[in-house]
């Protein structure tokens, strides 16, 4: 018996039609929408703040709005975190829009994630939430399940578990469902969006990218593809990228299931169908993440185009004479950076131009506004020659700031909310509740690494080589996870996997990529996948929200990687 979960969202903002590309394009049992990320809540935080009954995205009520009716005539059950902070309230948003269509559908909702009041100094403080609740709504007949902040898996052990009769000690079926669900969450770039590899195939595939479907079975083992018809394509590369995209060690720990994500096994078993089976599972850890998202302060930036000649006098001067002018009121944070985006003898000014950025922070709006923008504007006409900037700096604007606690998962109050109100409380896994009641103290928890020893294929044997771009051989994906960011870095062959394990070291990484060289970088082996993932801590500085960085979300880190030079064997070339 095989359950088919489709994906029509994979961030807030996402392709609005894809909810009725996804009910129209082929059959399904269950849709799912992904709408939150960790810059998302703080987006969400600040809508609340404005008005205490808004805190979901919208955008999922505009979709339901041409969708509802469909979803209800094809039997296809819905399940989005889209409610955000305020699930309840988009629960409620939803019935009153099918009451006025005329749709007798069943909504249900979960919660308990928020613990904002815990936490007094966050804008909003999110426990991420497992499957279970999800599951009590659907086992209970809820046509619609929204909720607040859950795992992105989630979104399919829910419906999962709820399906096959799973119980909360089924980890290598629940595994099973959360590898799935990984690869489904960011929708199309399991679907050849994002890809490395984008070259080898037709352009007008990746033109528009279907979203990506998942047929589970009971034994936990799932088939990744997407509706006949559509753009993209679904391979072991597009499969394996996503994998690999915001994950650490072999251990992906979940409020479900810790996942092993060295166990997997990737089968190509048609044309846009790629099997994984084989996945195995242990007991969840028995704590929950909590994301705290808060706001850190006020930032500013102006770009200075530099064109021509001098670049790096030019910069020198422009930079020393804000420094003197930011003097009376200097910003507690200063950053400036050089992008030598000139060309020499270029054919248009655009090319002969480099952009000299800087950024400032600070608690206090007017030092980041007022000084700021009184400083740049005063050097217009007495500054470097050929002086302008992007565009005038503005008042300033406030930054987030996003950090991790951990709480035990009985301190926190799952619970599904049923079509007809009744509040059921979710228990958590068996595990969690024993090893809670032997009271161990922290010292005394068992710790499991993330990674599990891995012996390294045998080198390849020494042979001619030549200086080409790591993506010549090897595809990346990068993610952030905070202020933390990760680097997937795969490869297609057995060959190329016996060179890239034993060359692209930790020292080695650091070196080709000199932005990591003075932060801790922990690389994990995943042979099954003929990959590596390194984790790269605290180059995003205090999250996306913060920007501490010109990639905030650190997405394009891996392709920066690839583009690195070093010395290829012949043999893979």
């Amino acid at each position: 018996m095989t359950l088919r979960i489709g994906n029509a969202s994979g961030f807030y903002g996402d392709r609005f039609d894809a909810l009725r590309e996804m009910l129209t394009g082929g059959p399904l049992d269950v849709l799912t929408g992904d709408y939150l990320a960790e810059l998302t809540m703080l987006i969400l935080g600040r809508d609340r703040l404005r008005d205490p009954k808004k805190g979901y995205a919208k955008t999922f009520l505009g979709q339901l709005e041409e969708c509802l009716g469909l979803a209800h005539e094809r039997g296809v059950r819905i399940v989005a975190n889209a409610g955000g902070l305020n699930p309840a309230g988009l629960a409620d948003a939803v019935r009153e829009l099918a009451d006025r269509l005329g749709i007798p559908v069943r909504v249900a909702h979960v919660e308990g994630d928020d613990l904002t009041d815990r936490y007094p100094n966050s804008l909003a403080a999110h426990a991420y939430l497992g499957g279970a609740g999800i599951a009590t709504c659907l086992r209970e007949g809820a046509d619609v399940v929204v909720t607040g902040r859950v795992t992105d898996a989630a979104l399919v052990t829910g419906p999962a578990a709820a399906h096959f009769g799973w119980p909360p000690d089924a980890h290598d079926r629940l595994a099973g469902a959360v590898v799935a669900g990984h690869v489904l969450e960011c929708g199309t770039q399991a679907t050849g969006g994002n890809y490395a590899f984008f070259t080898d195939h037709e352009p007008r595939k990746l033109l528009r990218p279907g979203f990506p479907l998942a047929e589970l079975h009971e034994d936990g083992s799932s088939v990744i593809t997407k509706h006949d018809g559509t753009g993209g394509v679904v391979d072991i590369g597009t499969v394996t990228a996503q994998l690999l995209y915001e994950t650490g060690g072999a251990r992906y720990a979940g409020p479900d299931v810790t996942a092993r994500l060295d166990s997997i096994r990737l089968t190509q078993e048609g044309p846009d169908r790629v099997r994984i089976d084989g996945v195995r599972g242990e007991a969840p850890p028995v704590t929950l993440k909590v994301g705290l998202n808060r706001l850190g302060g006020f930032r500013n930036e102006v770009v200075f185009v530099l064109t021509g000649l001098d670049i790096e006098d030019k910069a020198a001067l422009v930079r020393q004479q804000m420094e003197d002018a930011l003097a009376k009121s200097r910003p507690a944070d200063v950053r400036w950076e050089l992008a030598r985006t000139d060309r020499p003898d270029a054919d248009t000014e655009e090319t002969a131009s480099a952009l000299l950025r800087l950024v400032v922070r600070d608690a206090d709006q007017d030092t980041v506004g007022r000084a700021l923008s009184g400083a740049a504007v005063e050097l217009a006409l007495g500054s470097y020659p050929g002086f302008h900037v992007t565009a005038p700096p503005g008042k300033g604007s406030p930054y987030g700031v996003f950090d991790v606690a951990y709480v035990d998962q009985d301190a926190v109050e799952h619970t599904a909310v049923l079509p007809d109100g009744t509040r059921v409380p979710v228990d958590p896994p068996p595990r969690g509740r024993a090893r809670r009641a032997r009271a161990l103290d922290a010292a005394e928890q068992p710790t499991l690494p993330e990674s599990l020893p891995e012996p390294l294929p045998e080198s390849l044997p020494d042979g001619p080589v030549r200086r080409v771009p790591l993506g010549r051989v090897a595809g990346a994906r990068s993610g952030d996870k905070g202020g933390n960011a990760n680097i997937g870095v795969w490869v297609r062959t057995d060959d190329a996997w016996r060179w890239l394990a034993h060359t692209l070291t930790v020292d080695r990484f650091r070196e080709l990529l000199p932005e990591t060289a003075d932060l801790t970088v922990v690389r994990h082996v995943l042979p099954n996948l003929r990959a590596l993932n390194f984790v790269v801590a605290g180059i995003l500085g205090e999250g996306v929200a913060s920007q501490a960085r010109f990639d905030p979300q650190a997405k394009a880190l891996g392709e920066w990687l690839r583009a690195r030079h070093l010395d290829i064997p012949e043999v893979l070339l």
